[in-house]
């Protein structure tokens, strides 16, 4: 286990003694901090770096670049989101991508089943679309849904999983969504599938319990169609699965029988070709890969990126009897993509070793992430001693900033705390996932691409003269 907490603090001077000197700053503090949260890009128009010498508040400005490297994360388990990922992309950076959802499905036994003499009026495939994301979403996508030909086990299943399913779909659909984004699609079931089904329903063994239909029905295989560029989250449950409609010889009443999705084991798969691309050299996962100019993240495809958090050394190995005033993680402006493809939601900053392993916490092995402006950085473990916060609720978070096409995390306590010396500095792995918007590494393809000098830490801090 690592240690990522020191008892010695490299502070000479404490920052209660400088809180009567930041008073008398506080006008020129104020105006600098509205330039800056204004994204002020040249702090020499304020100031700052015009005259140092007459720098009479006592205020200064830093920023630098951290390096970025891209790392394809190993052992990324997709069981059970709640959403299938389904999707078939095409990107120059990522290369072609195919996410394909997996699901048993769920029958209750209960409920009543068409009569022998019952007439069929309709079938259909319902799925219900939570998001859509891709390109030319005004030109019709396509869906098709699969019979699994082998079952899904009740063990773990990782993004690069797959299921054997039957060549030829039961149910498809051509959908244009527009400016739509949330929708129940209804898929038309072909004739043979319908009229093989319903038999079924009618007398046979198969829909006597759960264990008989999933024998004969092992679940589904939902797909996209090659060329689309888009994708789409398809959540689980009452709305996703087989509807039969039908009414009885004589009589007008419409009887439905339902075949739903939850509560059902499944997964999301995903297939990567990056031949030919700049990240076609990510080949092992878990290793961190050098790629220049551009990097990038890309979700299900689990991309994510490692950030040397080094150049923080030399900077507060500079600094004594400073405050740190705003210090912001920033990365971006982001690389142009499809206004429809938007870029991944917000990420978390987690603590990595040298084999881009998560660091745990040595109170419950959790993993430890950066925490967010105004919370503690550390907290008492069971014998009394200081060990880094790991909360992931209060964990800082790179939100997306569509505006500036960039992400901004504020990390001033994180900073603070170690130049206190109550945590060491350790590099992060970016993740996609903020306590606000769940997995975004399970539920999407998102993606952003930026160039590497876009990637920095900005400061503002003060000191007496």
């Amino acid at each position: 286990m690592k240690s990522v907490f020191k008892k010695n603090s490299r502070l000479t001077t404490s920052f209660l003694e400088y809180t009567t000197t930041l008073r008398a700053k506080l006008a020129g503090l104020a105006l600098l901090t509205i330039l800056f949260n204004s994204s002020c890009s040249d702090p020499a128009a304020v100031g700052l770096e015009l005259a140092p010498g007459n720098n009479q508040i006592g205020v200064f400005y830093e920023e630098f670049i951290l390096d970025a490297q891209l790392v394809l994360l190993d052992s990324f388990n997709t069981v059970n989101s709640g959403i299938l990922v389904v999707g078939n992309e095409t990107d120059e950076y990522f290369g072609k991508t195919e996410a394909t959802g997996y699901s048993r499905l769920y029958l209750n036994a209960t409920q009543t089943r068409p009569g022998t003499t019952a007439i069929l009026d309709s079938m259909f495939f319902n799925m219900d679309i939570a998001s859509v994301n891709g390109s030319n979403l005004d030109n019709p996508k396509t869906y098709s849904v699969h019979k699994l030909t082998e079952p899904i086990l009740d063990t773990l299943y990782y993004n690069f999983d797959e299921v054997a399913y039957a060549a030829n779909s039961f149910a498809a659909i051509d959908v244009t969504f527009g400016e739509i984004k949330d929708t129940v699609l209804q898929l038309s079931v072909n004739e043979q599938f319908q009229n093989e089904l319903f038999g079924k329903m009618q007398t046979g063994s198969e829909f006597a319990n759960l264990i008989n239909f999933r024998n004969y029905f092992p679940g589904i295989a939902i797909k996209a169609k090659e060329g689309d560029n888009a994708t789409v989250g398809v959540v689980l449950g009452d709305n996703t699965g087989i509807t039969a409609y039908y009414h009885n010889v004589g009589d007008t009443v419409a009887f439905s029988y339902k075949i739903v999705s939850y509560p059902s084991r499944s997964f999301s798969g995903v297939k990567s070709d990056r031949s030919g691309t700049p990240t076609e050299v990510v080949k092992e996962y878990g290793k961190a890969y050098e790629v220049d100019p551009i990097v990038g993240m890309k979700s299900s495809l689990a991309m994510a990126l490692r950030i040397d958090t080094s150049p923080l050394d030399a900077f507060l190995d500079t600094l004594s009897g400073v405050t740190f005033n705003q210090v912001n993680f920033t990365i971006g402006e982001l690389e142009s993509q499809n206004e429809d493809n938007n870029p991944i939601t917000g990420m978390i900053m987690i603590f990595v070793d040298q084999d881009n392993e998560p660091i745990r916490s040595s109170i419950n092995n959790a993993a430890l992430y950066v925490q967010e402006d105004g919370q503690p950085q550390v907290v008492l473990d069971a014998n009394g001693d200081e060990v880094p916060n790991n909360n992931f609720l209060t964990s800082a978070v790179l939100e997306y900033i569509s505006d500036d096409k960039s992400y901004l995390a504020g990390i001033t306590s994180h900073i603070n705390a170690i130049y206190r010396g109550d945590i060491l500095r350790q590099n992060w792995l970016l993740y996609a996932s903020t306590p606000d918007t769940g997995d975004d590494f399970k539920r999407s393809m998102r993606q952003f691409k930026v160039n590497k000098d876009k990637v920095k830490i900005k400061v503002i801090y003060s000191k007496s003269r």
